[in-house]
């Protein structure tokens, strides 16, 4: 029987997860993606760490109970011990075990504050990673599948190969290594190596070192039987030096193994229908009373003037280089010019909150906005906005364009990465009319930004188009169980790479 078959015992590692903890996409999609995979009949087990000041004031992940088990490891001459709680994600027969060392994760924030990362990082998910072995051992888990995320778990597929080769409980073991954002990598200096528990002939150029620093993603990205990423266009994309981010050499050697995901959206949390947080509840049906309501109240409430006909533009984003919000500073006359209104949400550096702080004054009645993240917020935006504006640099998956889709809100988008891949564009074509779901363009300027605005809102003056392409967008399946499906074929692949090494070990 194929593993997309049978029951998988899935050991699922991140740094974070929702409920007990979130600064952005990772923490959705560990999560989420577990949710869909016991749905599918799997047996599932998320490992993180226990951050108990960002669980305060979650009632979904207050219930955690401790199992009494302690470990104890060397960290480069220093005994550290950690204990381990237990937890279920909600809605779900998933067991989440939470790593407690109080010294490393009781803390207000996950990687860094104010003054930039924490200076131990390398020695606090160094230590979680090197945990992970060993809870599976010591509470007989014999998973089938380690699934690790991003940089924070790339030293487990070294140690599940190396230092635990071998062992009982762990010999089937296969591992899968997924990249959510390529630009984050835990590099580090070398000095830091011994914290790996791995042997010093691994720092090498082929394996965990990078441009002089310890490489944790590439440790990982090395080490892993499959690789995934969170969209097929990304996986394309980080194979070429002007996105690989210093590591395209190893993705291009492992470009076999690796697969691009995209992801999906928790469509229970995210469904105009039954959101609790917006105005007017909605179906496809019913959308175009729903949004005018949801509108008219996301106009009032951040003094935008009160005109149904102009079409509102909606951003909910973190405040970064990423983002495109060079392009947005640059053309923001030119934007308005075209005719619409602009809304926006979020936090991030403090030159681009400050830029956008001044815009509401600076245009008064046009433009609204709000330093900060606010979750109910973002679900007015989604609702009430026309159009949605992600014009990001790049972006491996992106989610708020697939809310957008589900909301009948039009994403405007930058056609790389995940959005090349959820949106298809609306050329004014009637050919194309038949399954467009928004706008995008490819050069990364402020000319195509404001050009493919002006498209949008002419397009929003015909009503019968602009009907369609809300009616396509919510029409789309971005359910969970669909990515999962797709995980389970890496999983057996991940699966059938153990087997052969193993056979060509004894042959």
């Amino acid at each position: 029987m194929s593993g997309a078959e049978r029951r998988l015992r899935i050991v699922m590692v991140a740094s974070e997860a929702v409920p007990f903890s979130k600064t952005g996409g990772l923490a959705d999609v560990s999560g989420s993606l577990s949710r869909a995979l016991d749905r599918a009949g799997h047996d599932v087990v998320l490992i993180l760490p226990d951050y108990p000041a960002l669980r305060q004031g979650r009632s979904e992940a207050a219930i955690v109970n401790g199992t009494g088990l302690q470990f104890s490891l060397d960290m480069n001459g220093r005994a550290v011990t950690a204990g381990l709680n237990w937890a279920s994600l909600p809605d779900s027969q998933v067991r989440v075990l939470l790593v407690s060392q109080p010294e490393y994760f009781d803390r207000s924030h996950l990687y860094g504050d104010t003054s930039g990362s924490y200076f131990d990082n390398c020695e606090r998910f160094c230590f979680f990673s090197r945990l992970i072995p060993e809870i599976c051992r010591k509470l007989v888990l014999q998973p089938d599948i380690l699934h690790c995320n991003d940089w924070h778990t790339g030293l487990i597929p070294a140690l599940l190969n190396t230092v635990y080769a071998g062992t009982r409980g762990l010999e089937q073991t296969a591992s899968v290594m997924t990249i959510h954002n390529l630009a984050y990598q835990g590099q580090f200096q070398d000095y830091e190596f011994p914290l790996t528990g791995m042997p010093r002939r691994y720092y090498n150029m082929y394996q965990m070192e990078a441009w002089g620093h310890l490489n944790l993603l590439k440790t990982g990205l090395s080490f892993a039987d499959q690789l995934t990423t969170v969209s097929p266009s990304y996986a394309d994309e980080i194979c070429l030096p002007e996105n690989g981010c210093g590591l395209d050499g190893v993705l291009r050697h492992r470009q076999s193994d690796l697969v691009g995901i995209l992801n999906g959206i928790d469509e229970q949390i995210w469904d105009p229908a039954a959101d609790p947080m917006i105005s007017a509840n909605y179906t496809l049906s019913s959308r175009a009373s729903g949004k005018a309501t949801c509108k008219q109240k996301l106009q009032e409430v951040f003094g935008l003037d009160q005109d149904p006909t102009t079409p509102l533009l909606g951003m909910v984003t973190r405040l970064a280089d990423q983002k495109g919000l060079d392009l947005i500073a640059a053309g923001i006359e030119r934007i308005l010019a075209a005719g619409v209104q602009f809304v926006f949400l979020g936090t991030g550096d403090a030159r681009y909150e400050q830029l956008l702080s001044a815009l509401p004054r600076r245009f008064s009645g046009r433009i609204g906005g709000r330093i900060g993240f606010d979750e109910a917020a973002a679900h007015q935006i989604e609702a009430g906005s026309d159009m949605f504006l992600m014009p990001s640099r790049f972006e491996p998956c992106g989610l708020n364009q697939m809310y957008s889709l589900r909301y009948g809100t039009v994403p405007v988008v930058r056609g790389v990465g995940g959005l090349a891949d959820s949106v298809i564009d609306y050329d004014g074509q009637p050919g194309t009319l038949d399954r467009a779901t928004g706008f995008a363009f490819r050069e990364y300027s402020t000319d195509q930004l404001v050009q493919t605005i002006v498209r949008a809102v002419a397009s929003y003056r015909q009503p019968d188009v602009w009907s369609r392409l809300v009616d396509n967008g919510m029409r789309q399946d971005w359910s969970w169980d669909r990515s999962a499906a797709a995980y389970l074929q890496v999983y057996e692949r991940a699966l059938q790479s153990v087997s052969s090494r193993q056979q060509a070990g004894r042959s």
